[in-house]
């Protein structure tokens, strides 16, 4: 038996769980005030080593608030020690399956860590569904935790443990006010990702900083309307050329079915040069790219990805990965990046 590679795993599984408040993320730090963005998944639906789906982190001063929690995030919000028990909401762009794979697990491990209250899961019609099935679906885990864990100064009351559905109908005027708390105001905004409809982007207004986070579209200049001056435009972003030379190959090896799959996803995404446009419209300070379907991918180079998105004008742009952080003090200008 190799008890010095025991001791090592040990010490390894010490480290994950001791000392929490050292281990915290800067902006968690006492005396911090502001928005902070983690990205804890910034691939689109394809498997791609180091990047999960879909899944944008704001923090709004003490408060955790997520934009959708694809497959594989909430491992990544775990391993970087994020402040889960402090998790208030869950805001849905739309009920694609990267977008949502996760919100469960993220539901059930924000609770176990000590989340008093029920989660609030908005989004667009049909979020009360998704809510309610993965209440039944991990309704017996929750009894088996509370059973087992529940004594001493230890609480897991299981209606804390339940996710809470706030749908958000159809905005007549393309934007609403969806939450206003302690300071932070989000308003959901009508995107186009047709035939899924209705989609949104989000904006997150807290004590002078700004973050919008577009959710799957077209091009659509009413987001760029409604992200007007922000400091952080998170846009999603598609390579055309790319998508149509992965199709091709696909066709190449005898797979038209997941050929015309692919080829249909151009209908309803974002290139590059497009998300830089919507961001020059909007005037926002910074874009940032998310939901990177091809990074990873063998004809992958950031290089060739953005092409072009500098001849429209001067756009301060970088492109997402996981563990991507950003900082925006309260009530100033500063921007920060930083990575876990």
């Amino acid at each position: 038996m190799d008890w010095r590679a025991i001791g090592a795993a040990a010490a390894a599984v010490l480290a994950l769980w001791a000392a929490p408040a050292a281990a915290q993320p800067p902006a968690a730090a006492a005396g911090y005030d502001g928005l902070k963005v983690t990205f804890c998944g910034t691939s689109g639906p394809l498997p791609v080593k180091d990047r999960a789906k879909a899944c944008v982190a704001i923090q709004a001063g003490d408060a955790l608030y997520m934009v959708d929690v694809g497959p594989e995030s909430t491992e990544n919000m775990l391993t970087w020690r994020m402040p889960m028990a402090a998790a208030r909401a869950v805001f849905l762009t739309h009920l694609h399956s990267d977008h949502i794979g996760e919100v469960g697990e993220f539901n059930l491990q924000s609770w176990v860590a000590g989340r008093p209250a029920p989660l609030a899961l908005v989004g667009p019609p049909g979020t009360e569904k998704v809510a309610a099935g993965f209440n039944e679906a991990y309704g017996p885990d929750h009894g088996f935790r509370n059973a087992h864990h529940e004594h001493g100064s230890v609480k897991l009351p299981i209606a804390a443990g339940l996710l809470k559905a706030q749908v958000v109908p159809v905005p007549a005027g393309g934007t609403a006010v969806v939450w206003s708390q302690d300071g932070l105001t989000v308003t959901a905004i009508v995107v186009h990702h047709n035939p899924v409809t209705p989609a949104y982007g989000y904006r997150f207004d807290y004590k002078g900083r700004s973050v919008v986070v577009s959710g799957d579209t077209i091009k659509w200049p009413p987001l760029a309307a409604a992200a007007k001056g922000a400091d952080v435009l998170i846009h999603e972003a598609q390579n055309a050329d790319m998508t149509r030379q992965m199709s091709q190959g696909l066709a190449m090896m005898g797979n038209p079915r997941m050929s015309s799959i692919m080829a249909d996803t151009l209908s309803y995404h974002t290139t590059p040069v497009e998300a830089a446009d919507i961001a020059r419209m909007a005037g926002v300070k910074r874009l940032v790219l998310y939901h990177i379907t091809q990074a990873g991918l063998p004809m992958f180079t950031p290089e060739a990805f953005t092409k072009g998105m500098d001849a429209g004008g001067p756009l301060d742009w970088r492109i997402s990965k996981d563990g991507m952080t950003i900082e925006l003090p309260a009530n100033g200008q500063e921007i920060r990046f930083g990575q876990f």
